[in-house]
């Protein structure tokens, strides 16, 4: 069978279903955060709306993907970084106005984790001594801790580690998915305290967006840009602030 047959997903159609997907998995999960400020509120949900939230989770590893492409393909890095963290600072406030309740105000989004992420990977290609810059990787891994970013630490990781096993499918598979189970995995922890078959239909969902987001991006994404790259881009930027906006006018009027 001819692989590229299955290439059938350019840069823009990936994002397109990675923010879809995300849209409406954190309408459902965000509006109940916002009107309870309890994450135990989802155990009472209906089964679809339960596993809908988790599908969301198709969406960061794209993004993480697409950041550590970005690096390799984008003309400028400075400002790519730049880009990324303008959008991180125009997100928060709305990341407040709707996460506030649930993990007050020492929360921030997930575009300062993937602008961290970037920044770690432009420390790997430095030219500084390899100790360095594992200083360096170590401090954009603190930085995601220290401001509570979403999937902190393992999303610099992800990015990262993407990047270096780029050539090596084998490395890049085995990183990926230790990561995936690292991150997991751990909620087994919470067995006897939530109820069982949620717990375990929540860890299940989510490993499989993970799994489902890495053969995209490697067997059907076919590395091309879409047909409007410029608008694209800026569409892609904003999406992510004005989902906050959006689900926030539902939370509020529901």
């Amino acid at each position: 069978m001819n692989k590229d047959k299955l290439k059938i997903f350019d840069r823009d159609m990936m994002k397109c279903l990675a923010l879809f997907i995300m849209f409406w998995g954190h309408l459902a999960g965000w509006v109940t955060l916002y009107k309870h400020g309890d994450i135990k509120a989802y155990y009472s949900l209906p089964m679809w709306e339960y596993v809908l939230i988790y599908t969301s989770l198709f969406c960061p590893p794209v993004m993480f993907f697409f950041v550590a492409d970005g690096y390799k393909y984008t003309r400028d890095r400075k400002k790519y970084a730049k880009r990324l963290f303008v959008f991180a600072c125009i997100t928060q406030p709305l990341n407040w106005l709707l996460m506030r309740k649930m993990f007050g105000w020492w929360n921030s989004n997930v575009i300062f984790t993937l602008f961290f992420g970037l920044l770690a990977i432009m420390a790997w290609e430095s030219r500084f001594k390899l100790w360095q810059r594992i200083v360096l990787i170590i401090l954009c891994c603190g930085a995601t801790a220290l401001i509570q970013s979403d999937w902190i630490v393992f999303g610099v990781l992800f990015i990262l580690f993407l990047h270096i096993f780029r050539d090596k499918p084998k490395h890049r598979f085995i990183a990926y998915m230790s990561l995936t189970m690292l991150y997991f995995l751990p909620n087994l922890f919470s067995l006897g305290k939530v109820p069982t078959d949620r717990l375990l239909i929540q860890i299940a969902v989510m490993m499989l967006m993970f799994v489902l987001a890495y053969l995209c991006m490697t067997v059907f994404y076919n590395g091309k840009k879409g047909k409007y790259p410029i608008f694209a881009k800026w569409f892609f930027y904003g999406f992510y602030p004005l989902h906050y906006l959006i689900i926030w006018i539902v939370a509020v009027n529901s």
